[in-house]
């Protein structure tokens, strides 16, 4: 089956540095079906599994939403951003030559399991209808709810100073840069996300997904759910 037929659910491997919104729009409007969403945003500098539906298909998105999600991340230890990620531009430096991998790993163990998190004011959940990182950009300061997740695993794989990466599983609603963000404040040098590729969305693997720009080779058939 063609994936340019409507009524698909297509797994993308989303690019550094667009946004999950325009790759809905370019699909959309370059193949011109009626409906086309996503199913769980990515930030723009992070890469990975991104569920597309079209058509009727739709109708899942909030059915994958659900589902729990692994990031494969890499931070940058000694070092906060306002974005907690490379977005903005670090504004504090801090030593964090004393960090070893034992210290990280007996960090990572208090944060498995159950527990309450704040998103990040740079991200794209709204209070009062506008989006938080519309208040971040404006310099107002906003209320943040948090919000209850579930880190199920988490695993050191590098660690060469100061760069950390881990492999994390988790459930829905969880935001990557605020656990690096908790984590940093943890080993009292601070953190941030420099890289973060999501690689698993419930069972759906973005090894089985395709390059978003190869959807546009007429040739090629669906990679699909």
């Amino acid at each position: 089956m063609n994936f340019l037929t409507p009524n698909n659910t297509i797994l993308i491997d989303k690019p550094y540095r667009l946004s999950s919104t325009s790759i809905v729009k370019t699909i959309k409007y370059k193949f011109n079906f009626n409906k086309v969403g996503h199913a769980g945003t990515l930030d723009p500098l992070a890469t990975g599994l991104l569920i597309i539906c079209t058509g009727d298909n739709t109708k899942l998105s909030s059915s994958f939403m659900n589902l729990d999600k692994e990031y494969i991340c890499t931070m940058q230890l000694g070092a906060t951003t306002p974005s907690y990620d490379a977005e903005t531009e670090i504004i504090e430096n801090i030593n964090s030559s004393y960090v070893t991998t034992d210290l990280i790993e007996e960090i990572f163990k208090n944060y498995i399991g159950s527990q309450s998190q704040a998103p990040p004011i740079y991200s794209a959940i709204k209070i009062n209808g506008k989006q938080l990182y519309k208040y971040a950009r404006n310099g107002k300061d906003v209320q943040i709810i948090s919000r209850n997740i579930v880190i199920y695993n988490l695993q050191l794989l590098k660690y060469i100073s100061p760069i950390a990466t881990f492999k994390v599983n988790c459930s829905k609603g969880t935001y990557i840069r605020s656990l690096v963000n908790d984590i940093g404040k943890s080993l009292k040098c601070g953190a941030f996300v420099k890289e973060l590729r999501r690689t698993k969305i419930g069972n759906f693997k973005v090894e089985n997904s395709i390059q978003f720009k190869t959807m546009f080779d007429n040739n090629l058939t669906e990679v699909a759910a």
